[in-house]
């Protein structure tokens, strides 16, 4: 609750822009109006519409009676607008904001409501300009790998390469009859090929050295490995100006040359775990591949330090896809290429991929996948080698290989989230259903009860850690004992009061709802009164 409070505030604070929109509505709001502007969010790349909220700078919380049939408006929304619009209601001093969070619409597709594309020119709402229409249509763009390269012939793809696919499929599929084609009937039956007429996708994963030079030599990678960040010549270069699959291993064993073993000892036991971990530096270089945009020039680079390694791919992120929905947003810029990656199990499924790389770096206790270097024209990822906490990594190996085995992403997002005492954010909505799982295996605690909840991790964390102490102190005292510190500290303040602020501050580990709620039963019990109306209103012992 404390941190959806501080959200607030804080959203208050920021001037109203192509994301954010206030609106006092005390009594109502339109409905009309409502879903205009929801659309006008969406066509501008989603955002917050917050009902119960001043326009004005300085804004201040005015509370509002409007959409009292929360579920009905997600409904409408949902029917008029086919987008599905999160709704929460807060309560701020007893006065009702209602917050509506609107993805963005989908890529190549502008969002209308009564026949009318709707964005917003400073106070009003208006009609899409036909420039901005034009750059949302123009978005869905052709699949650039599944173009015939003109003058590529099959005699251009190398054989060892496509050999090396056909394996990877046969050991996928189960296939055994996959050995009895031919290289052409392959290439035709997985779209690198059509009517004997050669795709880019069939030259960046199976081409020669030659007509990948002469015909799309930005599709390169570049390896280099430097033992410290100090600029000058890399220690070791390569440039890989050949078909995916010629290289794909042999890169991963130039990185593996240098992939020194951290230990951490748990008990008699001495664990080694790899500073790069393969599957995620394979998954980071396939994204690449797939991802990348191949009509910019400049090849992806592979860039191996000591512990770390960044890999950097032209062309940005593709249209939608931004760090923050990485993990729950798809959008493969080269479809074709990813298509042929899942056909032969390299990648689960096409234009998926980061998942992993998450998973593998929180298993580890590694920092999570940075995308800050990242912008319009090219995508940065560095992957930090570096064990960060050998405590969360004892805990995960206690949780057991099996159990781990049936979590999915957002399990381990949830539980890197809870171990960082951050929030959990409300999208996506799976987020919050795998916390109430992972409550209910007993892997996380909840502390208190609705929106004022807290999470921790279970007391096994902490007693492997040896800090039993701080799981007390997390946890909290128990109900009756944090009646009793109220109790005390305002008989001892009984001549001049005490403010809500000191009791909060007495008991630091709840929030301000769980402190009121324990005023209200001590009063009940005529423990204690209080006088006064407003925050200002002061508790004092006994009955008034």
């Amino acid at each position: 609750m404390d941190s959806l409070v501080n959200e607030l505030y804080s959203l208050i604070k920021q001037r109203e822009n192509a994301h954010l929109e206030f609106k006092e509505a005390k009594n109502n709001y339109d409905s009309d109006k409502l879903t205009q502007y929801c659309c006008a969010l969406a066509n501008e790349g989603g955002g917050k519409m917050l009902l119960g909220i001043t326009d004005k700078i300085p804004r201040s919380i005015v509370g509002s009676q409007a959409c009292r049939n929360l579920e009905k408006t997600k409904s409408d929304l949902i029917i008029r607008l086919h987008l599905r619009i999160e709704i929460e209601e807060l309560f701020v001093d007893d006065k009702r904001v209602i917050i509506f969070t609107v993805p963005s619409r989908p890529i190549g597709v502008p969002i209308q409501y009564q026949g009318i594309y709707w964005m917003r020119r400073g106070e009003e709402l208006v009609p899409m300009i036909p420039d901005m229409l034009k750059r949302i249509f123009n978005e869905a763009e052709p699949d650039f790998s599944a173009q015939i390269c003109p003058l590529a012939k099959v005699e251009d793809l190398d054989s060892e390469s496509i050999k090396v696919f056909r394996e990877l499929w046969m050991r996928k599929s189960g296939n055994s009859s996959l050995k009895s084609l031919s290289d052409m009937q392959l290439l035709k039956d997985i779209g690198a090929v059509e009517d004997k007429k050669v795709t880019y996708a069939a030259l960046i994963l199976f081409g020669k050295p030659q007509a990948l030079k002469k015909f799309l030599a930005q599709a390169e990678v570049v390896f280099e490995y430097r033992s410290s960040g100090v600029t000058g010549p890399a220690q070791q270069r390569i440039e890989y100006t050949q078909g995916f699959f010629s290289f794909y291993d042999e890169l991963w064993n130039k990185i593996n040359l240098r992939n020194d073993l951290q230990h951490f000892q748990d008990g008699l036991f001495v664990w080694d775990i790899p500073t790069f971990n393969e599957k995620a530096i394979r998954e980071s270089v396939l994204n690449a591949v797939s991802h990348r945009d191949y009509r910019e020039a400049g090849s992806i680079w592979v860039k191996q330090y000591s512990r770390k390694i960044i890999i950097a791919s032209p062309g940005g992120f593709p249209s939608g896809i931004t760090p923050s929905n990485i993990l729950w947003k798809q959008q493969p810029r080269n479809r074709r290429i990813a298509d042929i990656f899942n056909k032969c199990g390299l990648v689960e499924r096409a234009g998926q991929g980061a998942d992993r790389i998450f998973e593998e770096s929180i298993r580890q206790g590694k920092s999570l996948p940075d995308f800050t270097h990242t912008d319009e024209h090219e995508v940065v990822l560095t992957l930090d080698g570096q064990i960060q906490d050998e405590s969360f990594l004892r805990f995960l190996e206690k949780i057991g290989h099996e159990r781990l085995a049936s979590f999915n992403t957002e399990d381990f997002i949830v539980l890197d989230l809870v171990h960082k005492e951050r929030p959990i954010p409300s999208t996506p909505t799976e987020l919050r259903f795998r916390l109430n799982h992972l409550v209910d295996l007993g892997i996380v605690e909840r502390i208190g009860k609705g929106r004022g909840a807290r999470h921790i991790l279970c007391q096994q964390y902490y007693t492997l850690t040896g800090k039993n102490g701080i799981y007390t102190r997390k946890r909290g005292l128990d109900k009756e004992t944090n009646k009793e510190l109220l109790v005390k500290h305002i008989s001892l303040n009984a001549k001049h009061g005490s403010k809500l602020a000191e009791l909060n501050q007495v008991l630091p580990f709840l929030s301000q709802r769980q402190v009121q709620e324990l005023l209200r039963e001590l009063r009940i019990q005529k423990q204690i009164h209080f006088k006064g109306q407003t925050k200002a209103s002061l508790w004092f012992p006994g009955v008034s």
